[in-house]
């Protein structure tokens, strides 16, 4: 049975194999009242910064969970197909799905993106809000699929300065249902990919076609229209079984 694994970015440089150290909150919390681990149960301890640590649990209480560190572990598990879901903020479980599945498929980077269709991002502490939920969304997908760094969620921006702000680097795709090439005839991707994905409604016409000047690709995926949830994680699975580390 596969240890549980739980975030501790509060540990880095503390995490010394030989030595006892108290997990910060979050992780005890998880560990004591969601998993209900007991004495001398096995963990997995990640700090976002590469490798992991195999640990033991030496005492667990409601207030406090106190693990031996036992081993570094220096696994990488990034995909060399480094993309940047460039995702249109959906809204409730949606954005969450997306941000979730896209990360356990290997995303390098999450970018919210308000468009002329993307659902209401609000503004002050409840946008601050948000993302700190997609970030802790993404650290989730990052200890549920083995990952040891963790995608950065960014602040949203608007497609327009997006756009204008990204210049040329890398591949750049915007899944749009009557894309001019579909997601399997393209060429390999000789750099980082920015994979732009629409709002529920999806891209007006005239977002598409900025994409575009913009220098990205406007692909498509199969004869069905996908939800948006769906449809980034469904083009990353894609990538990494043409590109990636499906292969």
């Amino acid at each position: 049975m596969t240890a549980p694994r739980l975030y501790a970015a509060d540990l880095a440089g503390v995490l010394v194999p030989g030595g006892s150290v108290a997990l910060p909150a979050a992780a005890a919390h998880h560990a004591a009242n969601v998993l209900r681990l007991r004495t001398r149960d096995a963990v997995t301890l990640f700090t976002g910064e590469g490798g992991e640590f195999a640990a033991t649990i030496e005492r667990i209480d409601r207030r406090e969970v106190i693990v031996r560190v036992d081993a570094f572990v220096d696994a990488g598990r990034e995909s060399a197909l480094a993309v940047t879901l460039v995702q249109a903020v959906a809204a409730g479980d949606a954005m969450d799905y997306a941000i979730r599945k896209s990360v356990e498929l290997g995303a390098a980077a999450v970018q919210p993106l308000i468009t002329a269709r993307s659902a209401p991002l609000g503004e002050g502490t409840r946008a601050a809000q948000k993302r700190e939920r997609w970030q802790n969304v993404a650290i989730a997908a990052c200890e549920q699929s083995g990952r040891n760094r963790v995608p950065g969620v960014a602040a949203p921006v608007a497609l327009a300065q997006w756009l204008a702000g990204r210049g040329a680097a890398g591949t750049g795709i915007v899944l749009a249902p009557q894309g001019a090439v579909p997601l399997g005839g393209m060429r390999p991707p000789a750099a980082a990919v920015d994979l732009l994905v629409g709002p529920e409604g999806g891209f007006t016409v005239e977002e598409v076609a900025a994409a575009t000047r913009a220098g990205m690709l406007a692909v498509r995926m199969g004869p069905r229209v996908l939800r948006t949830e769906t449809a980034g994680p469904a083009a990353l699975a894609a990538m990494q079984t043409l590109w990636g580390d499906f292969r």
